[in-house]
């Protein structure tokens, strides 16, 4: 019989009614530490002890774009699944949400800037080409919620007679090819078109870099602003 090893690892959680400031496998890559780094930075630490602390509602908000087509009572509920025993917090949608305004964004803009970047290293399959980092620039849509605190920064298509559709944000990334990695990313109103996103993400591309667009982005003052970075 061959011989047999057991490997074991160890993940340190928050304890008490703090304990779904832990989000598993996430936390590997958004750890407390850093999670306290972009509340301390941005200024969004609570001034006073609450139960709904600012680390574990940005963990929260972190998890509601993990369970995507999930209520904030189901997010909550993941969260919190298996920690019965350390009497986390039981918290209804209202409270939920206003700890997540009481937050704001500041913090998720700081950790997306800080964990934004290739990852390949050098030889990785689909990430290179003739010694040049391949990088690609496109588009898409995301539906919003058609409501008047949405409609009024996010319109809804017009027609010749009526409104049309949901309200549409558009969304711009520069993505690492074969990782998927995401370098630099842009949104808001739909009307505006793709190439003002996408003059917002050139500070991200290099001369180690090649940029695959499409058609989309053939606009010769944009290709000018694209040479200047060297990519």
């Amino acid at each position: 019989m061959q011989e047999k090893s057991v490997i074991t690892r160890e993940v340190s959680a928050a304890g008490g009614v703090f304990a779904p400031g832990h989000l598993g496998e996430l936390t590997q890559v958004v750890d407390f530490e850093l999670v306290d780094a972009a509340l301390e930075e941005t200024g969004a630490r609570e001034r006073r002890l609450r139960l709904l602390r600012s680390r574990v509602v940005l963990s929260f908000v972190l998890a509601l774009a993990l369970f995507e087509d999930c209520s904030y009572l189901a997010v909550w509920g993941k969260l919190t699944a298996a920690l019965d025993t350390l009497a986390p917090v039981h918290s209804a949608a209202s409270s939920l949400a206003r700890a997540r305004r009481r937050v704001g964004t500041a913090p998720l803009r700081w950790l997306f800037e800080i964990r934004a970047g290739p990852v390949a290293g050098r030889g990785q399959a689909g990430s290179f080409y003739q010694g040049l980092r391949t990088v690609a620039l496109d588009g898409t849509y995301l539906h919003a919620p058609d409501e008047a605190q949405v409609t009024w920064r996010y319109p809804k298509r017009v027609g010749q007679v009526l409104e049309f559709g949901y309200p549409l944000l558009r969304l711009v990334a520069v993505v690492e090819c074969g990782t998927r990695a995401l370098l630099a990313a842009g949104f808001g109103p739909e009307p505006e078109g793709q190439l003002p996103y996408a003059r917002r993400l050139l500070g991200c591309l290099d001369a180690s870099m090649l940029l695959l667009a499409d058609a989309n982005f053939d606009a010769i003052d944009f290709l000018h602003d694209l040479a200047d970075t060297g990519a």
